[in-house]
């Protein structure tokens, strides 16, 4: 059986098409770069791009399914081949699948002229996507990371609901239906991959200094976590469908006493030696904050609108925890040092500035329209950079 190290090695292609980190990774900067201060340009003038949809719901698709898709294609292209022993998508196919997510991008600025083809293309990417993870993770026989395509599934779905919804007279439960779906997918994936990884490269980096005790490294995944998890599935689907009731409210509130606990438990003030390292509990640590300002603004609506308390998910744990992943997996995939030089570390200061900012908008002293703008502004320059400064990553032949 050919390894994936093997894989790698025979692809005589261009570097960029060798793993599916790099097209993926790229485009996701890129894009976000790029699709933010169109954003901000709409916010400011009241104007609104070619797309079948309003700016503001074309801001929120194009972050969640497209930035957010490709950042997370590119983690389950390169994860999914370590998870099942299989071969990696490379070469041809990685690059048609790239064309894919591209076409989806242009299909959907100016689907005002043909919305529904613009909705078909839009939504193929995603269904590609789950389809060749649950081939994948099935064909290996890794039952244990089903629940991933489980999620990316839902995220599809949530795709493509989207567009029904609003080209048809279709309405489930309410009109944030989709919306909620898809977040509550993304959310869990979060959970469920951050869970992981944080703990692990933690555990692993404090080894490397030479920790070994037991007390001093981040707890195992065990009965709390196990507990945590299952209660978060059921919060999120009674959020799902009673958006607004104060019992979710409440149990918002429990989520994010469970999640602090979680975090707590992985000891990340023991990493600040290493930014990368410290960047993934930063980003895991917006998801009681998210939890938190929900339960807020589902108990007294007139204290914290439902947007702002959405963008503590959305523009803080998504954005950080994407960066963070993306970052790491690049440098970690082209053989390169598992540091974070001065400019990674630039790039997560503005995705943190960016984020904290779009919450505090409605208290800013600056008015709440120049503090989003700042909040985009700051987010689209972590994005821009993180794109310009690891081109030589997706670009170049990996070092070893």
């Amino acid at each position: 059986m050919t390894t994936t190290a093997e894989a790698m090695r025979s692809h005589a292609g261009s570097a960029f098409f060798e793993r599916g980190f790099r097209p993926f990774f790229f485009g996701a900067g890129v894009w976000g770069a790029l699709a933010l201060p169109v954003w901000l340009w709409m916010f400011a003038t009241g104007s609104d791009v070619l797309a079948y949809v309003s700016g503001r719901e074309w801001h929120i698709h194009e972050m969640l399914y497209g930035y957010l898709a490709a950042a997370l294609t590119g983690f389950t292209l390169t994860a999914v081949p370590n998870w099942t022993g299989r071969m990696p998508v490379v070469g041809r196919p990685l690059a048609a699948l790239f064309a894919v997510w591209i076409a989806g991008r242009i299909a959907f600025f100016f689907s005002g002229a043909m919305p529904v083809l613009a909705a078909v293309i839009d939504s193929a990417f995603l269904i590609l996507l789950a389809g060749l993870i649950w081939r994948e993770v099935i064909a290996g026989g890794n039952k244990r990371n089903i629940p991933v395509c489980v999620l990316v599934s839902l995220i599809a779905l949530g795709n493509i609901l989207f567009h029904i919804t609003r080209l048809t007279e279709v309405t489930l439960i309410d009109e944030t239906f989709d919306e909620r779906l898809t977040l509550v997918a993304i959310s869990l994936l979060l959970m469920l991959i951050g869970g992981r990884i944080v703990p692990s490269f933690t555990r692993n980096w404090l080894m490397k200094r030479g920790i070994r005790d037991e007390a001093r490294l981040p707890a195992p995944f065990g009965p709390f976590d196990r507990s945590t998890m299952a209660m978060t599935v059921v919060i999120l689907l009674l959020w799902l469908f009673l958006p607004d009731w104060k019992l979710t409210a409440a149990a918002f509130a429990l989520m994010a006493v469970r999640h602090f606990i979680r975090l707590l438990r992985w000891k990340g003030w023991t990493t600040f030696a290493e930014p990368l390292v410290t960047i993934l509990h930063a980003g895991y640590l917006w998801i009681p904050v998210w939890c938190a300002l929900m339960a807020v603004s589902i108990a007294w609506p007139d204290v914290l609108d439902y947007s702002t308390a959405i963008h503590a998910l959305t523009a803080g744990a998504i954005v950080t925890m994407t960066l963070a992943v993306m970052t790491r997996a690049s440098l970690g995939h082209s053989g390169r040092p598992l540091t974070a030089d001065r400019i990674t570390q630039l790039i997560y200061l503005l995705a943190i500035l960016g984020a904290i900012a779009r919450l505090f908008a409605p208290l800013s002293p600056m008015g709440y329209a120049p503090t989003v703008h700042l909040s985009g502004t700051l987010t689209a320059l972590a994005f821009l950079i993180f794109a310009v400064h690891y081109a030589k990553v997706f670009f170049r032949p990996r070092l070893a």
